[in-house]
């Protein structure tokens, strides 16, 4: 099947300023698997969730379809690695505990991805997925950052950021539902970091490519 590629000519931007995931996520992961053996990092991008869940899990695999993104991962000694698409991973049935999702979901193509899940969970594994929206900085700041995303980029953006602005409670997921807390993602940047974050963005790249300005 065709693989959404909208990272793989910028991925060492993204690498540089896509930001971590607090340590309270994965706290709250770690509490509610049973098991700590083997988590499959799907979609993976340059690793941001895969390290952080080595220091939990024996073993990551960490897969996603973009060689280049892979190229510009964290490296660990307990992670592998692999190019792979989230419908087809390549691994074993029944083998993995936890399988991550990290601001990808809306990629997928979701009935064979569950398929997927249905196949390599283990019987009591647990599924985790999650996005983020817009920053906020600050009311001046943010002013800036919304007409950037909602006027300049205006028609860049593909349909499926749809499902993240919705925090994906449109998606009918075939599965149990946990309660899982509210956890605020909270960096300190610098301007540049945060220019830099808004260069990473996938219509902010198409922008760019079709007229040739950084609308940054």
């Amino acid at each position: 099947m065709a693989f959404k590629d909208h990272f793989s000519d910028h991925a060492q931007i993204y690498a540089d300023a896509r930001p971590t995931y607090p340590n309270e996520l994965f706290e709250y992961l770690a509490g509610i698997t049973i098991n700590h053996g083997l988590a499959w990092d799907c979609a993976t991008g340059n690793g941001q969730t895969a390290a952080s869940l080595a220091k939990i899990f024996d073993s990551v695999i960490a897969t996603d379809g973009s060689a280049e993104q892979l190229a510009a991962a964290r490296l660990e000694d307990n992670i592998e690695y692999k190019v792979a698409l989230a419908e087809h991973s390549t691994l074993a049935d029944e083998t993995v505990d936890l399988i991550t999702v990290s601001q990808a979901l809306h990629w997928f193509d979701l009935n064979r991805f569950f398929m997927e899940v249905d196949r390599v969970l283990k019987p009591g594994g647990v599924l985790a997925v999650w996005s983020y929206g817009v920053n906020s900085v600050s009311p001046e700041v943010d002013l800036l950052v919304e007409e950037l995303y909602r006027f300049t980029l205006h028609g860049y953006w593909t349909a499926e950021r749809l499902m993240v602005e919705q925090g994906y409670s449109s998606v009918n997921f075939p599965y149990t539902p946990l309660t899982s807390p509210l956890i605020e993602l909270k960096v300190r940047w610098t301007q540049a970091q945060l220019e830099s974050y808004l260069r990473s963005w996938s219509a902010t790249d198409k922008y760019i490519k079709d007229k040739g300005i950084d609308p940054v």
